[in-house]
């Protein structure tokens, strides 16, 4: 027989299809030492019984508690790193606002190591505690500090992704916080890309480095051309914001005479690894451009009731085959947690659907066919976040990454609403997705190691 590292033995719940979820109950999930799985186990399966015998009592055995379930664990498309020393703050100006009178005041901070520390080694562990496993992080112009942020998602067994930013554009960007000219900000993101593909060599789970220009307003042609082939020397991932609001999509096709799916497309920006973040007001070719270069959507519900002056079409997107992640956009978005965001996302959907204007007849007010389930969301929070990274985790399945977060409702602090012994295992997802707090999530893996876990 197969010697696993860690066997565990729960109901969990994982998605089959975008709109359907699968109930895994009482199986046995069989974990390597590279922490993966390498098998699940029904209990009708032959050998179920068997690795039953052979692993329970021992000290790699893993037997869930009663009311306990086991969850992927989340993936997080957008996060602004820095900006969790602003959380929860100046929500209620407009986007270039918000941008120059808080955001980058803060984020200049970050030439100070001590500062950065503090902040990330928060931020790591805030979503970790969250049952998030997987981050795409922007960190700051700021090369050492981009670094650290990386190091400490490595110590912390975290899976990060992590851009250092460029902002290379004397014009749009302050005085104080941008790089220094457009050849230092190649050369620097060009350092970065070796330092953590190095740091990489000795991460389990994975730490990648990202090209990220902030957003096209804040780079130069040269930058933002330059980035395109550094990407493409280094095979790397890319990211950042697209067509977010009625501001900066305007201001892009005022520059190039077009969206920014397509500028950025010209610079040699989309491609199988990009993920771009919002894309509110990206149209059918956009859509189609992006299904074409393998680039993903990232959607930041809550962020975008706040920023983006608009609701994306999620629905409508995902039926043109473009893939779609969820992100909680920190700071722009004042919740670390996708459970809050995946919530939002079905919220959102909804209005879309329905329309806002009473003004206006019930059949002219909204768009139809536009809302998403709970399953939808989870799947975006889990399985889609792991097809947009092209990375085998979000999915409870062989050949997938042990990533996981153990969930208990029956905590008495924080009990879910389940009252029933044989309440129906689809309706206790639904509450979990729903009703869900940082106190009930008990456990977190990355990887097939322990992360995080709350005592009580």
């Amino acid at each position: 027989m197969t010697k696993y590292t860690q066997v565990f033995l729960g109901t969990a719940f994982s998605s089959k299809t975008p709109k359907e979820v699968q109930i895994l109950r009482d199986y046995l999930f069989c974990v390597n030492a590279d922490g993966m799985i390498e098998q699940t186990v029904a209990p009708e399966d032959a050998e179920y019984q068997t690795l039953l015998d052979a692993y329970q009592g021992k000290e790699n055995f893993h037997r869930l508690a009663e009311g306990q379930y086991i969850l992927p664990g989340f993936v997080d498309l957008h996060v602004h790193a820095p900006q969790w020393a602003q959380s929860g703050t100046a929500l209620d100006i407009p986007l270039h606002d918000w941008l120059n009178t808080y955001t980058f005041p803060v984020e200049s901070k970050f030439s100070d190591l001590n500062f950065a520390q503090d902040v990330y080694q928060d931020v790591v562990s805030t979503l970790l505690a969250n049952g998030t496993t997987t981050v795409l992080y922007f960190a700051t112009v700021h090369k050492e500090a981009s670094i650290l942020l990386a190091k400490i998602c490595a110590e912390k067994g975290q899976r990060g992704l992590v851009g250092k930013v460029v902002m290379d554009h004397q014009d749009n960007n302050p005085e104080y916080y941008r790089d220094q000219d457009t050849e230092t900000a190649l050369a620097d993101t060009e350092e970065f890309i070796i330092a953590i593909k190095e740091l990489a060599k000795s991460t389990k789970q994975g730490v990648y480095p990202v090209v990220t220009p902030r957003f096209i307003p804040s780079c130069t042609d040269e930058a933002l051309q330059g980035l395109g082939e550094l990407a493409t020397k280094y095979d790397t991932y890319v990211q950042s914001h697209c067509s977010e609001s009625d501001w900066e999509h305007g201001y892009v096709q005022e520059r190039y005479n077009k969206n920014d799916a397509f500028a950025l497309n010209d610079f040699g920006l989309l491609r199988d690894k990009s993920v771009m973040a919002h894309c509110n007001f990206i149209n059918d070719a956009d859509a189609d451009l992006f299904a074409e270069t393998g680039t993903a959507v990232c959607h930041c519900p809550i962020s975008n009731a706040y920023f983006a002056n608009s609701v994306i079409p999620i629905a409508h997107l995902h039926a043109k085959n473009v893939e779609i992640g969820l992100g909680s956009d920190i700071s722009g978005g004042f919740s670390p947690s996708l459970y809050d965001n995946a919530r939002q996302a079905v919220i959102s959907s909804r209005m879309l659907e329905d329309g806002v204007n009473t003004n206006l007849p019930a059949e002219e007010r909204g768009v139809p066919n536009s809302r998403i389930t709970i399953n939808e969301a989870f799947y975006l929070a889990t399985a889609g976040g792991g097809e947009s990274l092209s990375l085998p985790i979000g999915r409870l399945e062989a050949s997938y990454a042990w990533d996981i977060q153990i969930i208990d409702t029956k905590l008495a602090s924080a009990k879910l609403p389940i009252y029933q012994a044989n309440e129906d295992l689809l309706d206790v997802f639904q509450k979990i997705m729903y009703l869900a707090r940082p106190e009930n999530i008990r456990e977190v893996w990355v990887q097939g190691e322990k992360v995080h876990s709350r005592m009580s």
